[in-house]
């Protein structure tokens, strides 16, 4: 009964968030079509503030599970979620005069025959099933990589305190990252940034096949160093390859329903996370990987990190545009960019 409830407030908890996530996203995604000069920014200032989020989070919450239990840090790390209530306060809106509530279910019937009829477009279906494999086929095996850390046989037997604090440093990669794309890479064309970024999110793969041959200890690198250095490089390739996906995101809504499609979009980002992990967990299933059984984990990691080589191929259905220069992505084949009416190439 008690897993139940737990399993119920953990729904809602994720919900709730989810609708404060939206709402900030329909508002980005808005602002950026109005101020397209500055999309590329405004996702450069969301991803600073999110890794600087979880930064903290992750520094602080490894200290609290060593003071305190579980249950106390699960009690204090729920207080910062009332700080959406501030920003829903300090937020401005236009009251708009004579709503009818009954307007609600005609708004809906119109944002749902809009979005099937622009997801239809090749401008907008392309692209999705490009960021859809990028994720999907980057294979999350991360549970069989948190065993192996923590034991104490083949693995550096990490204490749970020395994993908090890498993945916090993971999240200053990601910071490094997202100040990697504003100042030197917001300005390169989708492709290019995009294939460099799935070539060295898999070079960067390969350092966990390092790791578990123990190569780093004949390069004369000690293993917490060496992990702590990985999981930075990771979120900071992870996150630089993110970026531009986002402001191609935000191009792709239309007018009038940018919440909306925004929305729809990043739940297509969310199912290729969760593809990931559900295929990640086959192939450690597959492989015989367990808690105590670690002797294909480097198949899995070689093969995690091979995958990450395939959207590649899938490459052509992104356009072939600049971030400044799209300004506006119209839903036939045209994007207008500088005042000048342009064909968007396309594969």
């Amino acid at each position: 009964m008690m897993s139940v409830l737990a399993l119920l407030l953990m729904t809602v908890a994720n919900a709730g968030s989810a609708i404060a996530d939206v709402t900030i996203d329909a508002c980005v995604a808005k602002s950026s079509l109005t101020h397209p000069a500055v999309a590329a920014d405004m996702q450069s200032l969301c991803g600073l503030s999110s890794s600087v989020g979880r930064l903290l989070g992750f520094f602080v919450g490894g200290f609290l599970m060593d003071a305190i239990s579980p249950k106390e840090v699960l009690g204090l790390l729920s207080f910062p979620a009332l700080l959406v209530l501030l920003v829903g306060m300090v937020m401005k809106e236009q009251r708009e005069p004579d709503f009818c509530f009954r307007q609600i279910h005609q708004k809906l019937l119109f944002a749902n025959q809009t979005m099937w009829k622009r997801m239809k477009c090749g401008v907008v279906w392309k692209p999705c099933l490009f960021m859809f494999s990028s994720l999907a086929l980057s294979l999350n095996i991360q549970e069989g990589m948190f065993y192996w850390y923590t034991d104490g046989e083949p693995g550096p037997a990490f204490s749970k305190k020395d994993i908090s604090f890498s993945y916090s440093i993971g999240s200053a990669g990601s910071l490094l990252g997202v100040l990697l794309y504003q100042n030197s890479l917001k300005s390169y064309p989708f492709h290019h940034l995009l294939f460099w970024a799935q070539i060295s999110s898999t070079a960067v793969g390969m350092l966990d096949l390092l790791l578990l041959q123990r190569l780093n200890l004949k390069l004369g690198v000690a293993d917490y160093p060496f992990v702590v250095i990985s999981e930075a490089m990771t979120h900071m390739v992870g996150r630089v390859r993110r970026m531009p996906i986002l402001v191609l995101s935000i191009r792709l809504c239309p007018p009038g329903i940018e919440g909306t499609f925004f929305a729809l979009l990043m739940s297509i980002d969310h199912v290729g996370t969760l593809a990931s992990s559900w295929c990640g967990g086959f192939l450690l299933q597959l492989l015989k990987i367990s808690r105590t059984e670690f002797g294909n984990l480097w198949i899995a990691v070689l093969i995690r990190s091979l995958a990450r080589l395939l959207p590649i191929l899938l490459l052509n259905l992104v356009p072939r545009g600049q971030h400044d220069s799209m300004d506006q992505i119209q839903f036939g084949d045209y994007v207008t960019g500088g005042g000048d009416e342009e064909r968007l190439v396309i594969g």
